[in-house]
């Protein structure tokens, strides 16, 4: 029996739809495996185990070194921005001197003018000139020719014949922002968090590999849960340990402490610019055909 010519026919000058899936061509889907989830005990900025724990009232886990670098690193941009914006504003003030100082001693010369014929008409473009240091006949004629040409001229590539703008700084906000949220953070509202850690003889932990109870149920934490932090003490616990003891009784089941129901702050669980979390776990990939060489290029599909 002869075979299809839909799937087998290489006189077209194109691809047939066939080989084009037979070449990966169109949206591939996977689902994201667990090295592209970040874990829950994992920082949100070096992506690393935790060290040192710290938490935002958002939930979002940082290890101390981090979150101390990253607010620092802001506070300068700050001071920078703020130097920036101050130079800018005390550049346009001596503008605004110097056009006030131009507009008066034109006013001056024209009353000169009006009283005493002889002393000749004030003009803009000469002070200009005389002001960037032009003297005499010959450079004002050097002057304006080069002016000419430059209006003239076609060849705007030129950095002489490029208009220049003024840049502008906008006053910029005096605080700090949390990288993983966006929403303002000063450094007095982060808590330290404490992960009651594994002991027993089955699970021993290693140097690299920790593993993490509930100090109340001793379930092992995983990222499929959702975990509570108390920010009065920082200790973890699952969500529903949570909901049925803290939040009635008000005190921590491990210190004694109490707290109050705004005391529970719900962790934030994978999710990072480089990983995946919640439900949306799987990956698009657009891939079209290159030129010739039938080698896919890879560009982010559109998201629905």
């Amino acid at each position: 029996m002869p075979q299809r010519h839909s799937k087998n026919n290489n006189d077209l000058a194109f691809f047939t739809y066939d080989e084009k899936r037979k070449l990966g061509y169109g949206t591939q889907k996977e689902r994201l495996g667990k090295d592209s989830i970040k874990p829950f005990d994992a920082c949100s900025l070096c992506l690393k185990s935790l060290i040192d724990p710290m938490s935002c009232q958002k939930g979002h886990l940082f290890c101390k070194e981090c979150i101390l670098q990253c607010l620092l690193s802001q506070k300068k941009d700050i001071q920078r921005k703020l130097a920036a914006h101050a130079a800018q504003q005390k550049q346009e003030k001596e503008e605004e001197e110097e056009k006030l100082k131009l507009q008066k001693a034109k006013e001056l010369d024209a009353f000169d003018q009006q009283n005493h014929g002889a002393v000749p008409q004030y003009s803009d473009r000469n002070y200009s000139r005389d002001k960037n240091g032009f003297h005499g006949a010959n450079s004002v004629k050097v002057t304006s020719y080069e002016e000419e040409a430059l209006r003239t001229m076609k060849a705007f590539w030129l950095p002489s014949a490029t208009p220049e703008a003024s840049i502008k700084v906008d006053a910029p906000s005096n605080s700090t922002i949390c990288p993983e949220g966006n929403e303002k953070l000063k450094l007095k509202t982060l808590f330290p968090v404490q992960f009651t850690e594994d002991t027993t003889e089955q699970k021993k932990s290693k140097a690299l590999d920790k593993t993490y109870i509930c100090p109340s149920c001793k379930v092992t934490l995983t990222n499929t849960m959702s975990l509570v932090a108390l920010s009065t003490c920082g200790h973890v616990f699952c969500k529903k340990c949570a909901d049925r003891f803290m939040a009635v009784d008000k005190v921590c089941l491990v210190c004694n402490k109490a707290c109050k129901e705004r005391n529970l702050v719900n962790l934030e669980k994978g999710g990072t610019g480089f990983a995946g979390h919640g439900d949306h776990l799987e990956a698009r990939d657009f891939k079209h055909l290159g030129s010739g060489s039938g080698l896919g290029l890879v560009r982010p599909a559109m998201k629905t």
